[in-house]
């Protein structure tokens, strides 16, 4: 009988060890393999009056995007989340086309018809918005920039916004952390207990891809000193609220924040249309035409 329990207890003690491992660090390897697994959606006809371009960034990768030329002197560049193509805006585009909007619709490296490494915490990304300003910059249509990303996309956009100071203003909807430096900003997360995972899958993408993490998102935030911002949170996501309002009293009067009701992640477009719209476009307005 003591024969029968002992080997119960080994049985048992393996299982919680198993399990330990898988949960701490089987896991979060995993996801770090697909964060950087090649995947890339397919990309349908360019919206009417939008056509295809391809950009150059400065490490030589071509990016892809769709782009409609502005009607009152004013471009968004249109970043989707990790994993998106371009489709996954088409409404965000089509939405800033209605109010004489130009629109530079991106697929980030990795994703859609660009080319290079996927990287789905956009560790790259930096170089691809700026290649994106450069091309707005340089038309002579253009005078005044902007930026709308969802998820990844405003992640991106708003960890560039030191660099490129010509978006002058930026929509980021569903954006919280890239890195640790991002997780770790804000203060629930500080403890080694809540974040283990996050640094075990964070130190398998670096392995895998050889990148390494971009400027924590608040520090480009706060370092780009006249940039507006306008973050959206889900109000069914507790922790992209709590990255959110962090956020904005770091920021200052920079930044404006709606916590949109009852919706999953970037879910606030499709659950209030109409609402969503009237804000997204009333910020522009106020950030890039009056003046």
């Amino acid at each position: 009988m003591k024969h029968g329990w002992s080997r119960v207890l080994r049985i048992l003690a393996i299982a919680v060890v198993v399990l330990i491992l898988g949960l701490y660090l089987v896991l979060p390897f995993a996801m770090a393999v697909v964060a950087v697994y090649p995947h890339k959606d397919a990309v349908g006809a360019p919206p009417a009056g939008f056509e295809a371009v391809t950009l150059q960034t400065e490490d030589g990768v071509t990016l892809a995007g769709w782009h409609l030329p502005p009607a009152n002197g004013a471009s968004i560049l249109l970043i989707p989340g990790a994993g998106d193509a371009r489709e996954a805006v088409r409404g965000h585009a089509e939405m800033l086309a209605r109010h004489e909007y130009g629109v530079l619709a991106l697929d980030l490296r990795g994703h859609g018809q660009s080319e290079g490494e996927t990287n789905r915490f956009g560790w790259q990304s930096t170089q691809d918005v700026g290649a994106a300003v450069a091309y707005l910059g340089s038309r002579d249509d253009v005078q005044v920039i902007g930026g709308l990303g969802l998820s990844l996309g405003g992640e991106a956009l708003l960890g560039a916004a030191s660099a490129y100071p010509a978006l002058q203003a930026i929509v980021a909807d569903g954006a919280t952390r890239r890195s640790i430096p991002e997780l770790i900003a804000l203060p629930s997360e500080r403890p080694l207990v809540r974040n283990f995972t996050a640094r075990v899958m964070f130190a398998g993408v670096a392995l895998l891809s050889g990148d390494k993490a971009p400027t924590p998102l608040l520090d480009s935030m706060v370092e780009a000193g006249s940039t507006q911002y306008l973050l959206i949170a889900a109000g069914g996501e507790e922790m992209e609220g709590a990255f959110n309002q962090h956020f904005v009293e770091a920021v200052g009067p920079r930044a404006a924040l709606w916590v949109a009701p009852e919706v999953s992640h970037i879910g606030a477009f499709a659950r209030y249309p109409d609402e969503y719209e009237q804000r997204v476009i009333a910020f522009f307005d106020a950030a890039l035409l009056d003046h």
